[in-house]
Formats: structure tokens, C-alpha cells, sequence
């Protein structure tokens, strides 16, 4: 028997027994040669000191979480109730299917952004779930929370979610109640490229792409925002409540001298019947939500091919909420990777890639809920051999049209006289290279730190991962708050400047300062890694199926001489 045998064997047995863990039918299977052999000891005193630790930060983002849900508070709630209208997430939550999930993202985008204002979750909800059984992106307004009106990070906020729409084939549902830009802020949010109007740029790309775009006006959609439903696909509004005008009575009058009320200017029954802006007309809340299922159950092939795992999903071996004591909430201290990946791919097996080479990372295949991916992982500081390593896997998994899953936790590459001769400034950029131009999709979970070009080196922001998470603990900045100290104290010399700079760069590192600005799309508990993971290859399947058969009905739009590139207009 090996050593690898008769230590993964007692544990395996152990955690059988474990109240903790569904284990397979088959619990007593065979030994395989792939499968992650646990060292951890939860009784050990390190163990218990991380998982408090942890146990602290998961806390702390429960809290704030609820917080941010509360929208703009019970008076702005009450205020919303006494009109007869349901609450921005009670909207959500009647959209969606019954006992499906949501994936919600960026719940805490704006925390203290914006000095003495309070914009919970940026003042509006995006996230993915399931609509008449079809995978959605739905994106609604909270007019709790300032009226609805776009700030910067809204706006952030709003588009990061047309781009993973746009990304992974989802529908889009536009829950629309929005008084439109914050006016403010109105050099941050009209003129630029990422600004107000790139929403309505990338519906009509949407559209032409045959990404269905469905939005219900539940209450103002006025001015910019009147766009929303009319660069819809489809439209309903619901009567006596939603209003759709370019300008509302007050500056009609002040334009020209008309006085008009809302419901003659904009209203549902004005835009059913005489515009032909809307296509539905709801009788309340309920209704709207209820057509907008209906409509989304109409979408037909639109709404994207169902992705199937590739294989039928198997539990870990080992119990997940062991992550909280095996990571712990200081990034300065080791983390053992195969012991994360064990607790979140299929059977805790990962066939390993190059195991004695570049140890440094790891590299290898596994299954994540049934599906296939490839996993790049950081055991210690990046060596040249690990980026050469790193380097020839991604090659692999893009010439086998893999998806690369990234666990992060890494100082950054190897820095020093010897480093620099053996050529990591060439291999290091191999690497980053390769993570550019790789043609298949890639997600990426901070588990630790991520500092200076090893963020890029494992698909940080701003390569364009498919999807972004941290975990509580999670930090991101150009290098560590202590070595940037040192780093400047050889240029100046004044101590408080020091102190207070390691202070701000420690401030400013730390996962809810990264989530506040959508440097990620969410902050996640470790123990929901697997089915986050999962979530995300399948829809990055489900895309892939959808770029198979829009390939080949562009094909035969081409051949028979027919062009529909430009989605729906609104006539």
C-alpha cells in the first residue's frame, strides 16, 4: 500500500460516517489514482484559529449582505407598499421560478463609495435565475433607493450585466422604475463610452445577436431611461403606474408651455393604444410579472440551448466547510491548494498536469457538478517553470476547447538577480500571453491574495474572465501593504507618510473595498465555491452550443442572401 493509500483510505472512511457529507451511493469505492488525498486535521489548534477567523469575515458579509437588501430603508419600502407596489426584490422573487435559485451579483456595489450617501447593492439588482425554465439575466431597478436613479457605479453595475449576458446567451428582463441619470453625477454617467447610453448600445447588439430583451415599466421611465423599454424586444407596462416620456410635465411646460398629466403624456393605456411604444398592458405588479414569464416562455430557441454536464455529478469527498479552517482569513499565511480543490471538484479527483514541475502551481483536468474543466491553482510564488508549466497547459485546454478555472492565491512572480537572468520577465509574459488569447472561457475565484502581475498572470479583471469572485478574506493590490512600506521608505523619508500609506493601501485592498468598485461579481462564501463553479461552466456551455447554431444559421443566412443584423426595432 502507498503513502498516498493509507492516508487518503482512513479519512475517506471517516468522512463517510460524517453527518456532514452526502456521500454516493457507491461510498465505498475504489481506490483511483486521481483522487486528493486529505492531510487536514480539524481538531488541530491552527485548523480551529483559521476557521474562527473565517468564521468571522463570513459573518461580517452575511451582515452587510442584509443590509444592502433592505434597499433604501422601511419609509422609502412603506412609501412603495402604500401605492399598491411590490418591492424591488419581491418582483425578482415572483419572476423566478418557484424554489429555483438566484444568483445574485454584486450585492454590496457602492458600499461607501459615495461620501454621505448611502447607495445599497449601487440602487440596483442584477443576477441570473431560472424564468419559465430558461437561464435569465434580470436587471431591475430599486426605486427605493434614490428613485431608482443612475450613479456611476449603477451604471457599472448595469452594464457588467449586459456583458455576461451578452457573454453566456442569456434574455435579459428589464425590471423597469428609474427617474433615469443621477443628475449630479451627470458628467460621470452621460457622455463616455462606459456611461448612460451603453446600455442601450448594447441592447440593440443584443438583439442583433437574437439575445431576446424584455423589459416591464412598473413605475417612471423617463428621459435616457425611456430608452430601456423602447429598445426592447418586447414591452409591457403596467396601467396607472408605469409612465414612459422623453420629458416629464415639468419640462414640458418649461419647453413649451403645455400642461399635460402623466397618464395623457406617458402612460400605459396612452402607449398600448396610441404609440404602440409598449406591446402589453398589465393590470398591477403581479400582472406585468406574470406576462413577462409568459413572454419569456414564448422565447422559443432564443432563449439558448439547455447545457447538460458532461458527466453526472458527484459530491467531494471531503466536507466544504473544512475551507474555513484550511484557509483562514491571512493571506500571509501558506495555503495548500489541493486541499481547496479537493473539497470542490467531483470526487475530489484532479489529474494532476506536470506534477513535479513548476510546483509552484498547480495544474491539472477535474469535473465541477458534471462539468469538464481545466484548473490552474497557486501553490507559492510564481517561478519561471511555473509559468512555462501555467503556459502549456492553457495551451491544451484552449486547443481542446476546455473551460480554465483560476483559484488565486498568489504574491505575484519571482523577483531577484537569479530570477531575472533565468528570464522570468519572458516566461512570466508566456504566461500572461497565453491567459490573453486563450479562446475558451475562463473564471476566476480569488481564495487569498492577488498581488502585482500575478493577478494577471491568473486571469485578474482586467483579462476578462467570464465570471470574477473572491472570497471574504480575499485581497487584490499591486503588491502587499508591508513590502509597498518598504518599497517607499527608500524613497522618502518621513515615516507618517509610510504609515499612513501601508494604512490606505490596506484599506484599499481588501475584498469589500474591490466589490464596492465591481472589481469582481460578488463576494461569495467558500462553502458555496462548487455550486458557483458549476453555475458558471454550465452557462459557459450553454454558450458554446448557442455559437454552434448561430455559426451555422449565420452560414445559411449568408448563403441564402438574407441579413438580419439589426435585432429588433420598435415600430
Amino acid at each position: 500500500m502507498t503513502a498516498a493509500m493509507a492516508s487518503w483510505r482512513p479519512r475517506v472512511r471517516a468522512l463517510a460516517r460524517s453527518s456532514t457529507l452526502r456521500p454516493p451511493s457507491n461510498a465505498a469505492r475504489a481506490y483511483h489514482p486521481s483522487i486528493i488525498p486529505s492531510k487536514v486535521m480539524p481538531s488541530s489548534d491552527e485548523f480551529i484559529a483559521r476557521a474562527a477567523a473565517m468564521d468571522a469575515l463570513v459573518s461580517e458579509l452575511d451582515s452587510l449582505t442584509a443590509q444592502a437588501r433592505q434597499g433604501g430603508g422601511k419609509k422609502a419600502m412603506d412609501r412603495m407598499r402604500a401605492k399598491g407596489k411590490m418591492l424591488p426584490r419581491e418582483r425578482v422573487a415572483s419572476l423566478l421560478d418557484p424554489d429555483s435559485p438566484f444568483i445574485e451579483l454584486s450585492s454590496l456595489a457602492a458600499h461607501d463609495v459615495y461620501p454621505g450617501e448611502s447607495i445599497p447593492a449601487a440602487g440596483i439588482i442584477t443576477g441570473i435565475g431560472r424564468i419559465s425554465g430558461r437561464e435569465c439575466m434580470i436587471i431591475c431597478n430599486d426605486a427605493t433607493v434614490k428613485g431608482g436613479s443612475y450613479y456611476p457605479m449603477t451604471i457599472k453595475k448595469h452594464l457588467r450585466a449586459q456583458e455576461i449576458a451578452r457573454e453566456n446567451f442569456l434574455p435579459c428582463v428589464y425590471l423597469v422604475e428609474s427617474g433615469g441619470a443621477a443628475l449630479p453625477y451627470q458628467a460621470e454617467v452621460f457622455p463616455d463610452v462606459g456611461h448612460f447610453g451603453r446600455g442601450f448600445y448594447n441592447m440593440a447588439q443584443m438583439s442583433a445577436l437574437g439575445i431576446p430583451q424584455i423589459a416591464v415599466v412598473h413605475g417612471i421611465s423617463v428621459a435616457g431611461g425611456a430608452y430601456t423599454p423602447a429598445m426592447s424586444d418586447h414591452v409591457i407596462i403596467v396601467r396607472n403606474q408605469g409612465h414612459i416620456f422623453l420629458a416629464g410635465p415639468p419640462l414640458v411646460k418649461a419647453a413649451t408651455g403645455e400642461v399635460v398629466d402623466e397618464e395623457f403624456l406617458g402612460g400605459g393605456d396612452m402607449h398600448a393604444s396610441v404609440s404602440g411604444v409598449v406591446d402589453a398592458l398589465a393590470r398591477d405588479d403581479e400582472d406585468g410579472i406574470a406576462l413577462a414569464r409568459t413572454a419569456v416562455g414564448d422565447l422559443g430557441a432564443a432563449s439558448g440551448l439547455p447545457a447538460q454536464p458532461d458527466q453526472p455529478s458527484e459530491e467531494p469527498l471531503y466536507c466544504a466547510t473544512e475551507l474555513h479552517g484550511i484557509v483562514g482569513g491571512d493571506v500571509r499565511q501558506a495555503i495548500d491548494m489541493r486541499e481547496v480543490i479537493a473539497r470542490i471538484v467531483d470526487g475530489s479527483r484532479f489529474r494532476e498536469f506536470k506534477a513535479d514541475y513548476g510546483t509552484t502551481l498547480l495544474t491539472g483536468f477535474a469535473h465541477i457538478r458534471g462539468y469538464h474543466c481545466g484548473i490552474i491553482a497557486n501553490n507559492g510564488v510564481l517561478f519561471s517553470t511555473s509559468a512555462l508549466k501555467a503556459t502549456h497547459f492553457i495551451q491544451l485546454c484552449s486547443q481542446r476547447k476546455i473551460p480554465l478555472v483560476f483559484l488565486v492565491n498568489v504574491t505575484g512572480y519571482m523577483v531577484g538577480s537569479k530570477a531575472e537572468r533565468g528570464g522570468i520577465a519572458k516566461d512570466g509574459a508566456k504566461m500572461v500571453r497565453a491567459v490573453s488569447c486563450a479562446d475558451v472561457p475562463k473564471l476566476t475565484m480569488v481564495v487569498g491574495g492577488s498581488f502585482g502581475a500575478g493577478n494577471y498572470g491568473m486571469c485578474g479583471r482586467a483579462y476578462s474572465p467570464r465570471f470574477l469572485w473572491m472570497w471574504p478574506n480575499a485581497k487584490i493590490s499591486v503588491m502587499g501593504s508591508g513590502q509597498l512600506s518598504q518599497v517607499m521608505s527608500g524613497i522618502s523619508k518621513d515615516p507618517s507618510r509610510h504609515s499612513e500609506l501601508q494604512s490606505t493601501i490596506e484599506a484599499q485592498s481588501t475584498a469589500l473595498y474591490a466589490t464596492a468598485r465591481l472589481w469582481d461579481d460578488g463576494i461569495i462564501k467558500p462553502t458555496d465555491s462548487r455550486d458557483i463553479l458549476g453555475l458558471g461552466l454550465g452557462l459557459a456551455k450553454r454558450q458554446s452550443l448557442v455559437a454552434q447554431l448561430s455559426a451555422s444559421s449565420l452560414s445559411r443566412a449568408t448563403w441564402d442572401g438574407h441579413d438580419s443584423g439589426f435585432g429588433v426595432f420598435r415600430m
